[in-house]
């Protein structure tokens, strides 16, 4: 009897959830990118995470006019795709960086029910950014629960931002080198911090902008970004 009445319960929770839930049609004008499947919400269902150049414009890196990127997330329900969540400032604009045309497409990917996004790009001839920020879904809403970022130069310099938002354990790396022949000494000296941050609330994945965020590093003059 209580099996049947789970049954009936699970039954009307589609029901509902199908009749809120918008219908999802390829907006017109927009180009998909990159497309995963994975559990989200661990209801024994696979999510379709596609991710879509848009038709809308923003400002990008040099004042440029670039088309937004935006990240669906769709259930299928009853045959039908269905828009559970839909994201507009966590994947990066196209027109990004030094040189956006040689820039790889974001990695998406689903690991033990998170969602985990890559983006790179350059910042000028030598230097080369990498974001890998990392989200669950939990209370009813995603959050973001871990971020790494690799600022790297060619030659001179990487640095390394890690934080996991769960245990609250962050690293600051930062090392330096002689980057030419003529050059007797690093421009810098390396630095490493471990140590632990834990905010009053979880930052939730509609309210994030990759790379806008800072925390003051304890006992120096360091941040990590994230």
């Amino acid at each position: 009897m209580k099996k049947i009445f789970l049954l009936h319960i699970i039954f009307l929770f589609s029901v509902l959830q199908a009749q809120e839930l918008k219908n999802f049609v390829t907006p017109k004008g927009y180009k998909k990118l990159v497309e995963t499947k994975g559990d989200l919400d661990k209801d024994g269902k696979e999510e379709i995470i596609i991710v879509f150049n848009s038709t809308k414009k923003v400002k990008s890196f040099y004042d440029r006019e670039s088309p937004q990127r935006e990240l669906f997330i769709l259930k299928k329900i009853n045959g039908k795709l269905k828009i559970w969540k839909k994201y507009s400032t966590i994947i990066f604009p196209q027109e990004i960086g030094f040189s956006p045309e040689s820039d790889p497409l974001p990695e998406i990917s689903i690991k033990k029910g998170a969602l985990n996004i890559t983006q790179s790009f350059s910042t000028n001839s030598r230097h080369r950014m990498t974001y890998k920020h990392t989200y669950r879904f939990q209370d009813d809403d995603f959050y973001l629960i871990g971020s790494l970022q690799n600022f790297d130069d060619n030659c001179e310099f990487n640095m390394y931002d890690e934080i996991n938002f769960s245990t609250g354990k962050a690293i600051v790396d930062q090392k330096y080198y002689p980057c030419f022949p003529e050059d007797k000494k690093a421009p810098a000296e390396d630095f490493h911090k471990e140590f632990y941050y834990k905010p009053k609330k979880l930052v939730k994945m509609n309210n994030f902008k990759p790379g806008d965020n800072l925390i003051k590093v304890p006992k120096s003059d360091k941040q990590l970004q994230y």
